[in-house]
């Protein structure tokens, strides 16, 4: 599984470096930009695109493996210190450590003056 996580960085890390080559098909924030093409080459963005994409579905592909992996094994390490350490821990009350209310007895009805 650790394989999975660090192949999963290294993908994420691939697409960020392809989306920020890739030169901005539309207006958005590049709109006045004087060095819009960049490669001024067409094929060169058609390669990035695609590779974008391939990149992209690699990434689904990856979380789900490890999801899937992570749900049959029982998560990351199925002998977690920390989980233990949760186990063992009472569950706190519902109302907290606050003392119960003190019962007052109810006033007197005032009777109006005439």
């Amino acid at each position: 599984m650790l394989f999975l996580i660090l192949l999963l960085i290294i993908i994420c890390v691939a697409l960020a470096i392809f989306v920020l080559v890739q030169n901005p098909k539309g207006g958005g924030l590049s709109a006045g930009s004087s060095a819009s093409n960049m490669f001024g080459v067409q094929r060169t963005g058609d390669v990035l695109e695609k590779g974008t994409w391939i990149l992209l579905t690699l990434i689904v592909v990856i979380t789900l493996s490890i999801t899937t992996v992570a749900k049959n094994s029982g998560g990351a390490s199925g002998d977690s210190k920390i989980q233990e350490q949760l186990d063992r821990t009472p569950a706190p009350s519902p109302l907290g450590n606050r003392p119960a209310p003190a019962t007052t007895p109810a006033p007197a009805p005032v009777k109006p003056v005439k």
